[in-house]
């Protein structure tokens, strides 16, 4: 059955948390050390059994387009298997992606010649694990013109940016603004799966009633669902919800989901990795999320080439080819070719690849984007007011040190 789909992945917006999606789309932020966020959405892809993936890119997208070249270039074209970028063609007038359903308004003529008989529609900028086949398999069982994942948010879980309700038989009948923290609720996740005759037929009309922008934290289901649920749109029948992180599916149901809508929320997605228990399993061997991968040399700690102290790490995660020389590392996140020098002090903070910290410097409670480099004896992270005036700091005090920014 999910040879019979084809796949998009929504990666146009900037998104957020947004001094990370300077130089970048938000589909492109490295995350949980080693990975983008895209690689989560596509190795639930892999794993599932989809192989053809069209990638809707747009801002800045270079990034994107080299990791999927480098980390994504796995399928065999030769058995009609593809991960595409497709960016804004402009074949019917030149505008960019105004919305989802404009962008697959725009690449209509990819889905006319398909020879799929469903379309998943994917959000590329959230972080979760889901057997899609499970999905596909579901929405076959009951007929369904139109299925969407539902979640569970509120009372522990992320908050989500819409509620649903649907009915005792599980039909979506109402997507409106999501309750304030603490109830516990329904909400979309970013995937919807529709049949391709019905999408066709309706594609133009679902374009010209959905009027929200491409701007940052626009639901993708709202974007689709929204003009049918409001009657703007007429279809044969209700869509349908399908419960995410049940028994269904190969995936062991960490029920995790995460959409980095803030520094806050981009930071402690990254330190919750580091709990005993973490709430997201990247140790499932069977369903192991994919990514580019520099040729680099392992991860090491080296004595200190001054003090001759060991370098040391505590509840830390450690990319290839970095060194900690005779520095200390504690309840951090370290991606490629990081470098700790000799007496740096790095605690609960985050270091994109190639990061220096100079020798004797501190930096606590921060996130360094890429190639950042701090200066010996520096201190970062110990007084707000201090790095409010040379950095940006979160509603929490995380301090975000830009790519390319002085220090």
């Amino acid at each position: 059955m999910p040879l019979n789909t084809l796949t998009f992945v929504f990666a146009a917006e900037r998104g957020t948390p947004a001094p990370l999606t300077e130089h970048r789309c938000k589909a492109a932020v490295p995350v949980a050390g080693k990975y983008r966020v895209i690689d989560f959405t596509l190795a639930n892809c892999l794993h599932s059994g989809l192989r053809q993936i069209l990638v809707l890119s747009q801002y800045k997208s270079h990034s994107l387009h080299k990791h999927l070249r480098d980390g994504w270039s796995l399928f065999n074209a030769e058995l009609g298997e593809f991960i595409t970028a497709v960016p804004p063609q402009m074949r019917y007038e030149s505008d960019w992606y105004r919305n989802a359903v404009d962008a697959l308004r725009q690449n209509r003529y990819l889905i006319e010649r398909s020879p799929a008989d469903s379309v998943l529609l994917l959000d590329g900028g959230l972080v979760y694990r889901m057997d899609y086949a499970e999905l596909i398999r579901f929405h076959r069982e009951h007929g369904a013109g139109i299925t969407c994942a539902l979640r569970q948010a509120g009372a522990g879980a992320a908050i989500g940016g819409v509620e649903v309700e649907t009915d005792a038989a599980d039909r979506i009948l109402e997507i409106r603004s999501a309750s304030e923290e603490g109830d516990v609720y329904a909400s979309t996740m970013g995937v919807v799966l529709i049949d391709k005759p019905l999408l066709l037929e309706r594609i133009d009309q679902m374009a010209e009633a959905a009027e929200i922008g491409m701007e940052s934290g626009v639901d993708l289901a709202k974007q689709l669902l929204g003009p049918i649920l409001d009657g703007r749109v007429d279809i044969s029948q209700p869509p349908i919800a399908y419960r995410f992180g049940g028994e269904r599916g190969r995936v062991t149901p960490d029920r995790y989901w995460s959409d980095l809508r803030s520094t806050d929320a981009y930071f402690r997605a990254n330190m919750d990795l580091l709990k005993a228990e973490s709430p997201l399993d990247l140790y499932q061997f069977d369903w192991n999320i994919l990514t580019y991968q520099g040729q680099y040399p392992p991860a090491r700690t080296v004595p200190g080439p001054t003090s001759g102290n060991e370098g040391i790490f505590v509840n830390s995660m450690l990319a290839a080819g970095s060194v900690i020389r005779g520095g200390g590392v504690s309840h951090s996140v370290l991606y490629p070719r990081v470098q700790v020098e000799d007496g740096a002090i790095v605690d609960e903070a985050i270091l994109f690849e190639g990061v220096r910290v100079g020798a004797n410097a501190r930096v606590r409670r921060c996130i360094c984007d890429k190639d950042v480099v701090i200066p010996p004896d520096a201190s970062i992270g110990e007084d707000r007011r201090a790095d409010a005036e040379r950095f940006e700091v979160s509603e929490d005090g995380i301090v975000v040190i830009r790519k390319g920014q002085a220090i």
